[in-house]
């Protein structure tokens, strides 16, 4: 089994001036980067990372945003022997004091000897550091220059064995940071060639992403794969698709994009806010596979995007789905390659009240649930129950698998990583269930919320409070809060709207009321309408519903105490 760098020399040689990467930023040309590019521009930092002493099997923290810089850095490392680890760039949609205190925790954890960073954000990077700590340099990216490449012989990276440690992912979330989940040469290459062959990769195919290279969903479907596998990648920042969504479909058309990964909330975010004007000449026919990943997939926002599109060339069958985690390198599951994705309508009743996931009977309310599709090669999947038994298909249980491209651990975290597994399975604290080797995924353990014996999926609850018009795309949190008086826990549903007018506000929050009362299984009550930019979200954009519930909870206890 190779190693990273000895593949990427390996197209290196045989592909010196074949352009492998398209990097898009607003305001700039598409700047195309070939295999001799990539290499001489990460042979200058692996130059740098030498020089300041860094030693094969160290950790290099890299905090940078979109752009050449990050993509040389990381690859440099990964040249030198480094362990390289991307952190999210501090943005206005992260909370400052959260995010110092992550990148503290990060660093007493992880124990880096280096961080990257521009000279402008140099400051916030030492505030963080505290004596005693492991770091010993602080690179300015700033001031690294374009290099020679080096004789193979010197550089590092050519010295590590299959079973060494690549890189460190660190998966989003409310503690994520302090788990940065350590994964092999050997891991990552057994996930890219089983992946392959779930997704069929071709030489035809190109990639085009928007997402963040700090994500497992953006640095290994939408970097190493594309960059690994000798496959074109169009690649934008994160923050310039948000601004404007369009500049997907503008890059799919302009480059024949065959591939890209959305996380459920994108499929609505584009068909809502991306305007006709947006869409002259614009020809989606070469998207063979979209694939929604990330956080739990809905029929609606599929079927959403499809009428939007459809029009522009998009077809049916490229609408496909992933179930994915940080802990298995990337993919578990690949749904809608071989066929249209598995759409299982079951009753919502039994769903929530006995965990189980029967087909609808006729006059019942139904769930439409749509598959993750089946495991990818040399990956397992089971089912288990609380006690840790295997259930059959169509029961609610814990999602456990066990693969050949599974974390070392989780860095630095020994008991972590003992806890994360039973018998030889990960365990996932995803809820789902099985239907004929297929996996449909539900949602979060630690998310659920039990009213009155009831199980509800935060998710749900979003999903129909973003029915309502002025309620923005992606920006609602469900969430659980224990009533004393009844003993069971409420639904508290917070809602992000533009509307100042408090009369407007309240009419929006019966609307929301009624949308829900209507398409669950719960009476909501408890609706809570803030402004623009109110709701946390987590690194990597999902849903922070513990911060959300903290934040709630804060708001409400000085509005009493106020009145009181």
């Amino acid at each position: 089994m190779p190693t990273l760098p000895e593949i990427l020399f390996a197209h290196y040689h045989d592909n010196f001036d074949k352009e492998i990467m398209i990097l898009q930023q607003a305001g700039h040309g598409d700047q195309p980067i070939s295999y001799g590019d990539l290499i001489s521009g990460a042979a200058s930092y692996a130059k740098i990372y030498e020089d300041c002493g860094i030693r094969q099997g160290e950790v290099v923290i890299l905090i940078l945003q979109h752009g050449i810089e990050l993509v040389y850095s990381f690859w440099g490392a990964i040249l030198h022997g480094a362990i390289p680890s991307i952190m999210p760039f501090l943005t206005e949609k992260l909370l400052p004091d959260r995010y110092r205190s992550d990148l503290a925790s990060l660093i007493s954890v992880t124990k880096p000897v280096a961080l990257v960073t521009y000279r402008d954000f140099e400051g916030e990077v030492r505030a963080a550091l505290k004596p005693g700590d492991s770091v010993r340099a602080v690179i300015i990216s700033d001031k690294v220059l374009p290099g020679s490449v080096p004789d193979i012989a010197a550089l590092g990276g050519f010295h590590r064995s299959p079973d060494d440690i690549a890189l460190l992912q660190h998966s989003s979330g409310t503690t994520g940071l302090q788990k940065g989940v350590a994964l092999s040469h050997q891991a990552i290459l057994n996930q890219l060639e089983s992946y392959s062959q779930a997704l069929k990769l071709n030489p035809q195919d190109v990639i085009v992403s928007w997402l963040p290279l700090y994500h497992d969903m953006g640095l290994i479907a939408g970097f190493l794969m594309p960059i690994l596998c000798a496959i074109p990648l169009v690649i934008m920042s994160p923050f310039d698709w948000v601004r404007a969504p369009y500049r997907l479909l503008q890059a799919v058309s302009k480059y024949r994009g065959t591939l890209s990964w959305l996380p459920n909330f994108a499929y609505n975010f584009c068909a809502q806010k991306i305007q006709d004007r947006h869409l002259d000449g614009i020809d989606l026919s070469s998207w063979r596979a979209i694939s929604n990943c990330s956080e739990p997939m809905r029929y609606e926002s599929h079927q959403m995007f499809l009428e939007r599109f459809r029009s522009f060339g998009l077809r049916p069958e490229a609408l496909t789905t992933c179930y994915a985690m940080a802990e298995n390198v990337f993919a578990v599951t690949q749904g809608g390659i071989d066929g249209a994705v598995t759409v299982d309508e079951i009753d919502r009743d039994g769903f929530q009240s006995k965990r189980e996931a029967q087909p609808v009977k006729t006059g019942h309310p139904s769930i439409k649930m749509l598959s993750a599709g089946k495991p990818i090669p040399n990956t397992e999947v089971k089912i288990l129950s609380e006690k840790g038994v295997v259930l059959p298909d169509r029961f609610v249980g814990e999602i456990a698998l066990r693969s050949n491209c599974m974390l070392t651990g989780y860095y630095n975290r020994p008991d972590a990583t003992k806890k994360a597994f039973l018998d030889g399975w990960y365990l996932t604290g995803d809820y789902g269930y099985m239907v004929d080797g297929e996996v449909f995924v539900s949602g979060r353990k630690k998310d659920l919320i039990i009213v009155g014996g009831k199980n509800i999926y935060p998710q749900d609850i979003e999903e129909l409070a973003m029915k309502v018009a002025e309620v923005h795309p992606g920006r609602a949190s469900a969430f659980g809060v224990f009533n004393e008086e009844s003993g069971t826990e409420e639904v508290v549903l917070v809602a992000e709207v533009d509307t100042k007018d408090l009369l407007e506000r309240d009419r929006i929050a019966d609307e929301i009321r009624r949308v829900v009362t209507r398409g669950s299984a719960i009476s909501l009550h408890n609706v809570y309408i803030v402004g623009p930019n109110w709701l946390v979200k987590t690194s990597s954009g999902k849903n922070a519903r513990v911060y959300n519930r903290e934040k709630y909870l804060s708001e409400i206890n000085s509005l009493q105490n106020l009145y009181d």
